[in-house]
């Protein structure tokens, strides 16, 4: 929750993320952590969707402000959407506020487009830009190939395979 009130000026309430894991079967939920020392596992970010109607909703994406700056957000939103594809998702949508610049690059660089907009959708004041991929098909998969090997030579793991990088790039029945 720490991560949830630095990252976003109306943060969601703790109950609302236990219904999303425990009870919102549309939902689907990933957290990055990492170990440090003699430490436990610290969650450092995380993300989700909800899966309605061939349609992922991208519901949240945060990274710890500690490790901003690093790729990891990029690394959320890349297995999000290898996820949704894997679910057979034929496309991807979110809404972002218009002030976050640093967010609707992050999508525009995933090949989101600006399709539209929600006035004052945030607490009734800022507005909404709604941003869609589509279609999710074989040739988004192959991007989503290349923005993992640019990621992973970003980030300093570019000899590690798929599985050691904890992504979810996998072979799946959708090609």
């Amino acid at each position: 929750m720490s991560i949830e009130y630095d990252a976003f000026p109306a943060p969601w309430h703790e109950s609302a993320y236990q219904y999303e894991i425990s009870e919102n079967r549309l939902a689907n939920y990933q957290v990055l952590s990492v170990a440090e020392a003699d430490l436990p596992r610290k969650l450092i970010g995380y993300s989700g969707f909800w899966l309605m109607a061939g349609e992922a909703h991208v519901s949240t994406i945060a990274v710890d402000m500690a490790w901003r700056g690093r790729g990891l957000g990029s690394l959320l939103l890349l297995n999000l959407l290898v996820e949704a594809y894997s679910l057979n998702a034929e496309l991807a949508t979110l809404e972002v506020r218009r002030s976050n610049i640093a967010a609707q690059s992050l999508y525009l660089d995933f090949q989101f487009k600006i399709v539209g907009g929600r006035r004052r959708y945030y607490q009734g004041k800022e507005d909404a830009i709604i941003m869609t991929v589509d279609p999710l098909d074989r040739m988004y998969r192959s991007f989503l190939h290349q923005k993992e090997r640019e990621l992973y030579q970003r980030i300093g793991a570019g000899d590690m395979d798929s599985r050691d990088k904890g992504t979810a790039i996998r072979e799946t029945g959708n090609d």
